[in-house]
């Protein structure tokens, strides 16, 4: 079975930077809803199509094509007593942006008197190589369709 809109595909993966550094060793199988249902970056998916199980693929993503570039509009100093007294780098937080819109931010200083958060994901501005191959294709059922992602 070839890999088109409204399958479910299984793909055992790896996903390295341009240095060759992993970035995700895909320790599980990735399980998404083929067809632009928002489950795969585009360019990937477009990659994938008519893939059989057990082909393999390698592609390529700009940091545009993947989480995009870096946003410096994403980072912001806050107040240190708007957080809990435990608080420790690295930790992620989500609290409502400029349009009252939820979004996770990772704090990326603690000092004193405040807190440097970042709202871009931890990939952004990075081009990306996406690797492995396909572990299984089957048609999706017309709840998985309904509801736009993979049971």
């Amino acid at each position: 079975m070839k890999i088109s809109r409204n399958h479910v595909v299984t793909l055992k993966y790896q996903v390295i930077d341009r240095d060759g550094e992993v970035v995700d060793a895909g320790q599980e199988p990735l399980v998404y809803l083929h067809g632009g249902y928002g489950g795969l970056f585009d360019a990937l998916e477009v990659a994938l199509q008519g893939k059989s199980e057990g082909d393999a693929f390698s592609v390529e993503l700009s940091a545009e094509q993947a989480f995009g570039e870096y946003d410096p509009d994403l980072v912001s100093t806050e107040p240190r007593d708007a957080f809990p007294a435990n608080i420790q780098l690295g930790t992620q937080v989500e609290l409502d942006d400029d349009e009252g819109e939820s979004q996770l931010f990772t704090i990326k200083s603690i000092d004193q008197d405040s807190v440097m958060i970042d709202g871009n994901h931890p990939l952004c501005g990075l081009d990306l190589v996406f690797s492995g191959s396909v572990v299984a294709v089957r048609p999706a059922t017309g709840k998985e369709i309904a509801r736009g992602e993979a049971n």
